[in-house]
């Protein structure tokens, strides 16, 4: 008799969460060993930057230093890449922006080493390095995302929304609120230029809902466009609600294509008013607004938030500036770009 296949046998009785359990602990043991094996990379990366640092400056050793040390490395550990040239001169570029061991043990170890060279090769002002760093930590950034929150100035735009949270939610969601909220926001990536009207906007976001997300920041999760909600027998949409993870509650998301109206929040605040009573859970905490707009007074803004008893905030967004036919020629496409950075990509790779 033919023995059954072992995937064929009935498993005994508590097999199954068993095997669940052993896999989440495998999964976890995996990901602690790769972030142990980075951390003693960038340390290592750290240690050796800051040796040639030393000795350059105390020996007078001058660039072609750098040269025949790669060289003598990749002869002594042919099967570890990284001693480029080019990659030891990141290391000590890497030494002279972290010179403090313990930051760099106790927080900069965490993230890859291509985002230290991102880091590097993006940002020359050190607190700004702080703040991308512990970002990408916070909220495990790739690198690809990093470089995007850098070349958007993502840091000089969060917290800068118009609103009135510190009145009308309590401390310490006030803070984190006003902190998941920018302004501008950028929406290059929708390809629309900045005559289009907002329902096309609307509709381009959803379409591209990945980069929606990014744009927003972490916490933020897409629960639907033109929400329908019915109000005593009549029909509203809501151009975009959302859920944020971290603040417990809905964000609904309002587009208008002109310039700020204070007359706007009267719309928002209904749709707020309908979402606490028919969408949110006891759980929840009270939903918050967020009017976009393609301009605003910021005096016209505070004045309208001042007599509002809703968490609201006002914040322009920005599309592709309409370019003149012979310049558009000239622009690269998208595969065009995409291809560069492979391109890219594969040198860096040969070259370690």
């Amino acid at each position: 008799m033919t023995e059954r296949p072992v995937s064929l046998i009935p498993p005994p009785t508590g097999y199954i969460d068993w095997l669940l359990e052993l896999k989440i602990r495998i999964h976890s043991a995996q990901q602690r060993a790769s972030l142990a094996v980075n951390r003693e990379l960038v340390l290592l990366y750290w240690q050796i930057g800051r040796d040639i640092l030393e000795r350059q400056s105390r020996e007078g050793w001058g660039a072609k230093v750098i040269e025949r040390l790669a060289y003598d490395l990749r002869i002594a550990f042919p099967d570890m890449k990284g001693f480029s040239p080019r990659n030891l001169k990141y290391m000590r570029s890497f030494a002279q922006a972290w010179p403090e061991a313990e930051f760099v043990q106790a927080v900069l170890a965490q993230l890859p080493w291509y985002h230290q060279i991102a880091l590097l090769d993006k940002l020359t002002d050190s607190e700004a390095r702080h703040w991308y760093a512990a970002k990408a930590i916070e909220h495990n950034w790739s690198r690809n995302v990093l470089v995007m929150q850098i070349e958007t100035h993502a840091r000089a735009r969060f917290g800068q929304a118009i609103t009135n949270f510190e009145q009308r939610l309590p401390a310490p969601l006030s803070d984190l609120a006003r902190e998941s909220l920018k302004d501008p926001y950028r929406f290059d990536f929708l390809g629309l230029h900045d005559d289009a009207q907002e329902r096309a906007v609307e509709q381009a976001l959803v379409q591209h809902v990945t980069q929606f997300l990014l744009e927003l920041g972490a916490g933020f999760a897409f629960v639907g466009r033109q929400v329908l909600l019915n109000v005593g027998g009549d029909e509203f949409f809501i151009d975009l609600l959302f859920y944020h993870l971290k603040l417990r509650c809905y964000v609904v998301i309002e587009l208008k294509g002109g310039k700020f109206k204070p007359e706007h929040l009267g719309q928002l605040g209904f749709y707020l008013t309908a979402v606490d009573r028919q969408v949110k859970s006891e759980h929840d905490n009270p939903t918050i607004g967020l009017l976009l707009c393609k301009s605003k007074n910021k005096v016209v803004a505070e004045y309208a938030l001042g007599d509002k008893t809703q968490p609201m905030g006002i914040a322009e967004y920005k599309l592709l500036e309409s370019l003149p036919a012979e310049l558009q020629t000239g622009l690269p496409s998208i595969e065009q770009i995409e291809r560069e950075l492979a391109a890219l990509s594969d040198e860096i790779s040969e070259e370690d």
